[in-house]
């Protein structure tokens, strides 16, 4: 299997992961469990649509090029999508790394997440930002 054909397989995994959350956050939020903490920031109630705002739009980056891009590229759009990607992983894997390097806690509701899930997360996210970015520059 070629690195593109894995790297959309993990797109498809991550969608999974990104619509679970979008469906937590929907039901926390029904539920009457905000505000909570992340980072040690208190997140309102009124976070909850821009929360799941961001979860929709990441779920159709990951839905559109875990089944849509056929790499490598052949349009400058998806050159563009994948540096947009690659931009927020990249985003997201600072935030993991902000978190361990300063201590902060991860909150939600009553579970504290250990810092090793905060590692996974710099992990994953990281390796996906470099993917993205390494496709878009190989782009024909």
């Amino acid at each position: 299997m070629h690195h593109h054909k894995k790297l959309q397989e993990v797109a498809k995994f991550v969608s999974g992961l990104v619509a679970a959350d979008l469906i937590s956050v929907i039901w926390l939020g029904a539920a009457g469990h905000f505000p909570f903490q992340i980072f040690s920031i208190t997140f309102p109630e009124s976070s909850i649509l821009p929360i799941a705002l961001f979860d929709a739009a990441v779920l159709i980056i990951l839905i559109h090029f875990g089944w849509s891009v056929r790499l490598p590229l052949q349009s400058p759009k998806e050159k563009t999508l994948l540096f947009i990607v690659g931009l927020l992983l990249g985003i997201i894997a600072l935030l993991h790394l902000t978190r361990i390097a300063f201590g902060w806690d991860l909150t939600l509701g009553s579970f504290t997440a250990p810092e090793w899930l905060s590692w996974l997360g710099v992990i994953i996210t990281a390796y996906l930002s470099y993917a993205a970015f390494h496709f878009a520059l190989r782009m024909k």
